[in-house]
């Protein structure tokens, strides 16, 4: 049971699962943004321009059914709902793909700027040679 806790808590302290996590954390919220601004910014100026029109209210409705004698309620396909959902992910994925863009926009600039100035080489390290010659002379001053 350690063993199975120490591998669940290297993997829960890893970056990668925690960059996952905080990543799905900020999408959920960026996603509430997203949806706000469709349904609250840009759905009413276009529902307004097609008659006052709101997609969630965009329904089928089917007829009521009798099945052996008993009456079936009517239901509704909400045609509206699936729309606005799909007007919502058309914005999200849009505007996740001018996220990436622009993050792979900076990491190419970035690439190009360390090619373009790359650092300098380390100095050389001294020879074994030098290196006892060092040693030979610090032991001599110890002397006197």
């Amino acid at each position: 049971m350690g063993k199975f806790l120490n591998e669940f808590k290297e993997f829960a302290v890893k970056g990668n699962a925690v960059d996952m996590a905080v990543g799905v954390i900020i999408g959920g919220a960026f996603g509430k943004i997203v949806t706000s601004v469709v349904n609250d910014i840009i759905m009413p100026p276009i529902g307004w321009l097609i008659g006052g029109v709101k997609f969630t209210d965009l329904k089928f409705t089917l007829p009521k059914v009798d099945v052996v004698g008993q009456e079936l309620e009517s239901v509704t396909i909400n045609y509206g709902n699936f729309l606005q959902t799909i007007f919502d992910f058309i914005i999200i994925a849009f505007c996740v793909f001018m996220l990436v863009k622009a993050l792979n926009n900076l990491s190419k600039r970035i690439k190009k700027e360390k090619e373009a100035n790359p650092e300098p080489p380390a100095p050389p390290q001294p020879s074994a040679e030098e290196k006892l010659l060092t040693e030979i002379r610090d032991l001599l001053k110890d002397k006197k």
